[in-house]
């Protein structure tokens, strides 16, 4: 029986997908610093437009587009990284909720992101009035998700 060169190779390519395959498990606190971070954002970019509706800053329609738009991009990000492996972490304040009720949670999300198109389209408009309706109701959002989700005792104060 003839040997076959590549067989070697062959090995060493089913051993290497092998290996990729075990080190592609996600790692539960790159996930929740990846969440955290994308959560910061969506913070960042929101207070400064709560701010304006609230009084605290001068209205700036240009800012108001512009951190409308970085919200429609950073409020996709955080939601793949609330996977089961995070679930018992300590240092996360996701409540466990997120995992015995997920669809619950990602009706919650996806309430969100509506709410931040909304806040898109009332920023494009150029109508201040809408931006402060949406902008409550984006902070409402927030809020419900994080009073079922999260032991974080911070909230947007939208009144």
């Amino acid at each position: 029986m003839k040997k076959l060169p590549w067989t070697p190779f062959i090995a060493l390519a089913l051993a290497a997908g092998f290996v990729a395959d075990a080190t592609a498990q996600a790692n539960p606190n790159l996930l929740i610093s990846q969440r955290k971070g994308a959560m910061a954002l969506q913070g960042k970019y929101f207070g400064p437009i709560l701010a304006m509706v609230q009084g605290r800053l001068p209205y700036d329609a240009t800012t108001v587009q512009r951190n409308a738009d970085y919200l429609a991009v950073v409020s996709q990000m955080p939601w793949d990284d609330f996977q089961s492996t995070t679930a018992s972490a300590t240092n996360t304040k996701a409540k466990e909720d997120i995992y015995k009720d997920p669809a619950k949670f990602k009706t919650a999300a996806e309430n969100m992101q509506g709410e931040v198109k909304k806040l898109v389209a009332a920023a494009k408009s150029g109508d201040q009035s809408a931006v402060t309706v949406a902008t409550k109701s984006l902070g409402g959002a927030c809020n419900a998700c994080h009073e079922n989700f999260s032991t974080m005792e911070w909230r947007f104060k939208v009144q």
